[in-house]
């Protein structure tokens, strides 16, 4: 495994071309679709045509070094998800968006503050990165909990996206919440 980042418990690497088997699978569970699409699985033709691809030229955009990348257990090597460190589509390099997405039964034991927290060190110690930014749902309280045990500071509402407003608790829109390389440093 080509390693990213290594946390504990958790290895951290780049996507390939081959692992469209992993994304589909994740996508698949309604429970952990339920905040983005109101659980209605990403159909594996997108995943193949689009996302996955998409995530192989995010590397190349940018040097390898941000981007989405598969997160695997260092004991037994399973699969549990996700991790994300980008800056926006044509954004600044040095603002990026940190976020996840588990598996199920990745749920619960702490692997989304543990890959979260070896990310914002990655980011402010070698990346230049001067802000990091992360959204959700409002109704999201596991998220919003994570976000806020990483010091990151609730920042503002956004609307939410026309394609979830079907999405349970969209009414309620979603929250951003950021942590400068400043604040980060002092915690």
């Amino acid at each position: 495994m080509n390693t990213y980042l290594e946390t504990e418990r958790l290895a951290l690497r780049r996507f390939t071309a081959d692992d469209a088997d992993l994304l589909i699978e994740l996508d698949s569970d309604p429970a952990v679709m339920r905040h983005l699409s109101g659980g209605v699985p990403t159909a594996p033709e997108v995943i193949r045509a689009r996302h996955l691809p998409n995530i192989l030229a995010g590397y190349e955009k940018w040097g390898g070094d941000l981007g989405l990348f598969a997160a695997h257990e260092k004991d037994g090597g399973a699969f549990i998800g996700w991790f994300i460190l980008r800056p926006e589509a044509e954004g600044p390099l040095d603002a990026v968006e940190l976020g996840y997405r588990l598996r199920r039964p990745a749920w619960g034991k702490g692997y989304a503050t543990e890959g979260s927290r070896a990310l914002l060190h990655k980011a402010f110690t070698e990346l230049g990165v001067r802000l990091v930014w992360a959204e959700t749902m409002a109704v999201n309280r596991g998220s919003r909990g994570i976000m806020e045990k990483l010091g990151m500071t609730h920042t503002g509402t956004i609307p939410t996206p026309t394609d979830m407003r079907s999405v349970e608790g969209a009414e309620h829109g979603g929250v951003r919440y950021e942590i400068a390389k400043e604040q980060w440093e002092q915690r």
